[in-house]
């Protein structure tokens, strides 16, 4: 009964997505689909798909680096499906930590991990993107202060602080991770430090992660704005830091106000569209079939019932 449960619960992720993609596409008519990524130079398009791939696969990681610190290693090639297969779908969703973090419970325990070996492994990931979004978010408030302080409504007292804040965040997590080996605790939350190595490892491959996001936005905007790569990487980081500690202007994702603070309106929605079509239309496409194709190759492989790692 269980299996079968979990079996309709898998075909209501996969319609789900599959939902997901095609209401996201409908947000767009197909003119404007069409005439905004072909008046983008073929170079500009491949370029940009080559650096939304290594954002990708510095995600893959991510899980990577976080089943070892679980202490339940795996190959790169099982937690690279895990990772791109989840995230490409969580990225659309949204809530990432849940849905990405629902697919990737299906895979990890069917590999050996147990029930807390993937709570482990969501929570790792999520500190990894944070970690590397507040260091690259420093970097971005210290290069152009004048940009994060219209778009955050903050005077430069302020700013010098938060961009004080966000560069102790890794250090203090660095140092913490070489010289405490007892767990954290805050309340009922418990947090068990990883390894140096490891830390600065996720302080790395979150930061090139963001760069790699920044640079595929950063070509496609250069097809109708000679803008520079650090202004555009420093204007997203700091729209993504805007997120947390305040609110986009005018209801506005993460994205848009990015964008559209970059270029102007009638120029936004070209760039806008290719970055959906390049980051998340086209994964969320790739994803859907291999989560499917996944599901079919791993149909007989069940979780054990003990939380060790089966051998690679």
């Amino acid at each position: 009964m269980s299996r079968l449960l979990f079996k309709l619960v898998i075909l209501v992720a996969i319609a789900g997505a599959l939902f997901l993609l095609y209401r996201a596409l409908s947000q767009y008519t197909l003119d404007e689909v069409v005439s905004s990524t072909t008046a983008i130079p073929a170079p500009r398009i491949a370029a940009a798909i080559g650096f939304a791939a290594g954002s990708y696969l510095c995600l893959t990681g991510f899980d990577w680096l976080a089943v070892r610190y679980a202490g339940k290693p795996l190959p790169w090639r099982r937690t690279a499906l895990a990772s791109f297969t989840s995230l490409s779908i969580g990225h659309n969703i949204g809530i990432a930590a849940l849905s990405s973090g629902a697919i990737r419970y299906r895979f990890y325990t069917r590999w050996g991990l147990g029930k807390a070996d993937v709570a482990k492994v969501i929570v790792f990931c999520g500190l990894t993107v944070g970690l590397g979004l507040s260091t690259l978010g420093a970097i971005g408030l210290l290069l152009y202060p004048a940009e994060a302080e219209r778009m955050m409504a903050i005077d430069g007292a302020a700013l010098t602080a938060l961009a004080v804040a966000c560069l102790a965040i890794p250090a203090i997590y660095l140092v913490l991770a070489a010289f405490m080996r007892k767990q954290l605790r805050f309340r009922e939350w418990t947090l068990e430090l990883p390894s140096l190595p490891i830390a600065a490892g996720q302080v790395a491959i979150g930061t090139v992660n963001f760069a790699f996001v920044a640079a595929c936005l950063h070509q496609l905007l250069l097809a109708f704005s000679p803008v520079a790569y650090l202004k555009v990487a420093a204007v997203y980081v700091v729209a993504n830091v805007t997120a947390i500690v305040s609110h986009v202007p005018g209801g506005l994702g993460v994205l848009e106000a990015a964008v559209l603070y970059l270029l102007p309106q009638s120029s936004a929605i070209g760039a806008l569209v290719a970055f959906r079509v390049v980051y998340f239309f086209i994964p969320l496409a790739l994803g859907v079939p291999m989560f499917v194709a996944s599901e079919y190759a791993l149909r007989d492989v069940e979780p054990p019932s003990q939380g060790s790692a089966t051998q690679p």
